[in-house]
């Protein structure tokens, strides 16, 4: 006869090893599409990446296509948490291009926009794919656009660059670089292209100490 709390020791052993696990596939599916693209990310290569049987893909996820879109959202969870911090502390366009340059070397480095750029190529032979990726990019949106305004707060330059557009722009230009650096296996461009852009904060800087701001009343 079992003890009192043997089956609830053991549904929660049940319950750390299914996280465990859902984890594990979210990890490999990470890697999947970061080395092998969204043509290599079957659920055989990634429960091997695993280590546990294909049919815990469809049991955690409902499909592949599922499991790609956790990895996805996995990814976008801790680079956004990374990128607030980042720009937290940024006050003025230099900083702010500064902050920039830094965490796309870092995205380049790990890799974490091919998890993106993968699903991108794949959503036009998966129905219903691009659907998806477009709701998961409207937070990146909007993180811009109040990146924008909290770097720009004390500058009058802020009112005229802020808004959904500018930040529209500002996440295709970066999602775009990424995409073209990798495919050109050459930092060299991005970097001139950060250096300018630093010149360029720097101009706006000089420039917002003699442009009214239109908060103010003459």
């Amino acid at each position: 006869m079992a003890r009192p709390g043997t089956a609830s020791r053991l549904s929660s052993d049940q319950a750390t090893s299914s996280a465990a696990t859902r984890q594990a596939l979210v990890e490999a599916a990470i890697g999947a599409l970061r080395d092998e693209g969204f043509a290599g990310a079957s659920a055989r290569s990634i429960a091997a990446r695993a280590g546990c049987n294909q049919g815990l893909v469809f049991y955690h996820f409902g499909s592949v296509v599922g499991l790609l879109l956790a990895a996805l959202d996995e990814v976008s969870e801790l680079r956004l948490a990374r990128y607030s911090t980042a720009v937290g502390g940024a006050r003025g366009p230099s900083e702010l291009v500064r902050v920039a340059a830094d965490i796309f070397r870092e995205d380049l480095d790990a890799g974490y926009v091919t998890v993106l750029a993968e699903l991108i190529a794949g959503a036009s032979s998966t129905p219903g794919l691009g659907a998806e990726l477009a709701k998961r990019l409207a937070p990146w949106t909007a993180f811009a656009e109040q990146a924008i305004r909290d770097a720009l707060v004390d500058s009058p330059l802020g009112t005229l660059l802020s808004g959904p557009t500018i930040a529209h722009a500002i996440v295709a230009l970066y999602l775009g670089l990424d995409m073209l650096t990798q495919l050109e296996a050459d930092r060299r461009p991005a970097e001139s292209l950060f250096a300018e852009a630093q010149r360029l904060a720097a101009l706006f800087e000089v420039l917002s100490a003699t442009v009214p701001d239109p908060k103010e009343k003459p």
